[in-house]
């Protein structure tokens, strides 16, 4: 089942990649950017759970924090510019 799994985060991280890369504004990259982040977090956790490792878990709680502050920044950066 986790292998499934990992195929459809695999599949949604190309599609991210995709708008990331040919996102026409700047609003979309970010948003791509931050499902990315989303899936990769996603994925550790699913990796964690399949290994039965706890100290990835630490890891993703790190990498979810700085995503969440840099998604935030990049928004309002986006704000103050106008567009």
């Amino acid at each position: 089942m986790t292998t499934v799994a990992l195929v459809m985060l695999s599949l949604a991280a190309c599609a991210f990649m995709i708008r990331l890369l040919l996102g026409p504004t700047l609003p979309d990259r970010v948003v791509a950017l931050d499902g990315l982040l989303a899936t990769i977090v996603i994925g550790a956790i699913l990796g964690a759970a399949r290994s039965g490792a706890p100290i990835l878990l630490s890891t993703v709680l790190v990498v979810a924090v700085a995503g969440f502050v840099g998604t935030t920044a990049l928004a309002r950066f986006i704000e103050r510019r106008g567009g």
